[in-house]
């Protein structure tokens, strides 16, 4: 397990993953373009889940290759990525199932969100969340459902419009399993110091 957690604490590998999430953000952040130009200004940060949740491991990222750890951002990061990576495994799935086809780009989004998902959880035992951390981060999670499926402000997934109120209740209890996921992975006793990253 030590020379797996001393190959994700590589700089080498922190710095590529930084430099993948940075432009997954970028290009998440351009694939909302139109939707956004569509969003009242109140409600723009919570619109673009998944970019967002990238962006907070940007953040982590450059935490970890300073050698420090930003807790709150760490909190966001395992939470979002874990749900947003894993709704849009799901939401593409469904899409499948109900048109019968997938364009490949639906293919490359479950990957990469697969992805999101599981590097979140991956780095970890690296964490130092604190309990007050877990409680914003799981604030912010709830609050943008709310967002999402109250005001409407939820990812277009056009062949899924009839299934809006199955979504909304299925993206609340997943909210619910991403913050117990954040809490199960990321606030444990036994961690990992960020002198072990070299």
């Amino acid at each position: 397990m030590n020379v797996i957690y001393g190959w994700l604490a590589s700089r080498q590998m922190l710095v590529l993953l930084f430099i993948i999430n940075v432009l997954g953000t970028a290009f998440g952040y351009y694939w909302y373009g139109r939707q956004l130009e569509e969003t009242p200004g109140i409600f723009l940060a919570f619109v673009p889940d998944s970019p967002t949740a990238s962006l907070f491991f940007v953040f982590v990222l450059l935490g970890f290759l300073l050698k420090r750890n930003f807790g709150l951002m760490e909190a966001l990061a395992i939470i979002t990525l874990f749900k947003y990576g894993i709704w849009a495994v799901v939401m593409n799935v469904m899409t499948l199932v109900t048109t019968g086809t997938l364009p490949w780009e639906g293919y490359m989004l479950m990957a990469s969100h697969l992805g999101m998902a599981i590097q979140g959880i991956l780095y970890a035992p690296f964490y130092r969340i604190k309990p007050w951390h877990l409680i914003v981060a799981g604030i912010w999670t709830i609050h943008n459902d709310i967002i999402d499926y109250v005001f409407e402000m939820m990812p277009i997934y056009r062949d899924l419009l009839m299934y809006m109120n199955e979504i909304g209740y299925f993206t609340f209890w997943l909210s619910i399993l991403s913050i117990f996921v954040g809490w199960y992975f990321g606030y444990r006793k036994k961690r990992i110091t960020l002198s072990f990253i070299h």
